[in-house]
């Protein structure tokens, strides 16, 4: 009987209460004001890519994913503040960022495969080219892949990773498009 007394003294209850109670509340606060910071980022970003006329898709997908990414980020703290473990989440995040990652292997290289289209620049828009067994004029090179048009106008949509991996042909304009490039000369005056 002593030992449940001493288990149930209320002094340490009350004290173990007024901590817990402050970290709750200190959780919920993290929450509110996370949320709301969350919705900031991601509006910011959201109107920064509307100005810049990017598509509607893209833009409202990434908005879901950078408050989605906030929030989890958030939850995490908060729980963390009420004293939870958070480091069985963290490895069971890291594992779905390492599946997610795996299943979007393909699209990761033609999105690097794009990187390297822009950076590199062996042909641009408007170029007449042959690449991954098509052959085409450029429409765009966007992020995961290159749009062609043919010569009856068809559209062929090429993964960059397709384009970067194998020979690309660049057709030169006719002669008489080209513009002549001046020569310069060195005098050896002594």
């Amino acid at each position: 009987m002593d030992n449940l007394t001493g288990w149930l003294d209320v002094d340490m209850l009350r004290a173990k209460g007024v901590s817990l109670g402050g970290s709750v509340l200190a959780a919920l606060l993290i929450l509110v004001l996370g949320r709301l910071a969350a919705r900031v980022v991601a509006t910011a970003l959201s109107r920064g890519l509307q100005r810049s006329h990017t598509d509607v898709t893209l833009v409202k997908f990434l908005y879901n994913l950078v408050y989605a990414l906030l929030m989890a980020f958030i939850v995490v703290a908060a729980l963390e503040k009420i004293g939870v473990s958070t480091t069985s989440f963290v490895g069971i995040v890291a594992a779905a960022g390492l599946a997610i990652g795996l299943a979007l292997q393909g699209s990761l290289s033609n999105f690097a495969a794009g990187v390297m289209i822009i950076l590199l620049r062996h042909f641009g828009v408007g170029d007449s080219i042959e690449a991954a067994g098509q052959k085409g004029r450029v429409l765009d090179i966007q992020i995961f892949s290159t749009v062609l048009v043919t010569d009856d106008g068809t559209r062929v949509i090429v993964p960059n990773n397709a384009i970067t991996s194998g020979t690309v042909k660049v057709f030169a304009p006719p002669a008489d498009q080209v513009a002549a490039e001046p020569v310069a000369t060195a005098s050896h005056a002594a």
